[in-house]
């Protein structure tokens, strides 16, 4: 009589202890992102320069403006400049480094999900810029003290609460407006050339243009995103400034991004 064994394939017994994985909350990314801004002894020191251009500014404000000029609304101004100059780069390089490290593709391999990045990114930019303009400001606030005593002349804080608001968003539209290109060119040398372009080469020339063709002169702050971005420095907007910034904005700013986010989803990265 013969038996007819019977193979059965061993069960193996559930994993204890594993669990499915869970996205990366976007907390954490942003708060890496962040960092990641500091690591770089070239983003260290080009946030570090924020509140070194602010010094500067200040003291030199106190040194060689005229007692009558010893306001708040002077140190703002000082300290303006170098503002919009130093928060697009920061925009800059928190996107290009990816591709000019050579970092991208750790980064995308830890978070498939580019937009997930790119929007940790944003949000990572946006708070480093309000706490870098925040301390700008407060320096700014110290010296109108400081020189007003020296000058012997009273405190004068001529910037209120709104034109302070209009002067965080003049500066945010600018960190934006690094973003943008940055994400739309993806490179350190190339982003930096085309963000100088857009603020010093292009206004010079739609400038001339508007003084020289009065049909342009109408139509300027419709067409020109830096025209109407820089209102905001001077305060008292009305609904037709607005209403250049949003169309302006729209052409310069909004659709260039949609541009620059669909590429960085679908570009190559080595």
């Amino acid at each position: 009589m013969s038996t007819t064994a019977t193979l059965e394939r061993p069960v193996a017994a559930p994993a204890r202890g594993l669990r499915s994985s869970e996205p990366i909350p976007m907390s954490r990314i942003v708060g890496v992102e962040v960092q990641k801004m500091f690591d770089t002894r070239s983003g260290f020191w080009l946030l570090t320069s924020v509140g070194i251009l602010a010094a500067v500014a200040t003291v030199a404000t106190i040194l060689f403006a005229p007692d009558s000029e010893i306001t708040y609304g002077s140190f703002a101004a000082a300290i303006g400049f170098p503002m919009s100059v130093v928060l697009p780069m920061i925009g800059i390089l928190a996107i290009t480094s990816e591709w000019s490290q050579r970092t991208g593709l750790t980064t995308f391999t830890l978070v498939p999900h580019r937009s997930r990045v790119i929007g940790g990114k944003l949000v990572a930019i946006l708070l480093v810029g309000v706490a870098s303009i925040a301390v700008a400001f407060a320096i700014g606030a110290v010296g109108n003290v400081v020189g007003s005593a020296i000058a012997g002349v009273g405190t004068t804080w001529d910037i209120s609460l709104g034109n302070a608001a209009l002067i965080f968003l003049a500066d945010a539209l600018g960190m934006l407006m690094g973003f943008t290109i940055g994400i739309l060119v993806r490179s350190s040398p190339g982003a930096i050339v085309g963000y100088f372009v857009y603020a010093l080469v292009l206004p010079a020339a739609l400038g001339a243009l508007a003084g020289f063709q009065s049909w342009f002169a109408d139509l300027q702050g419709w067409i020109d995103f830096n025209f109407s971005s820089t209102r905001l420095y001077d305060g008292d907007l009305v609904a037709k400034d607005w209403a250049h910034l949003a169309t302006s904005g729209l052409i310069w700013l909004v659709v260039p991004m949609v541009i620059g986010l669909v590429l960085v989803r679908r570009s190559e990265v080595k």
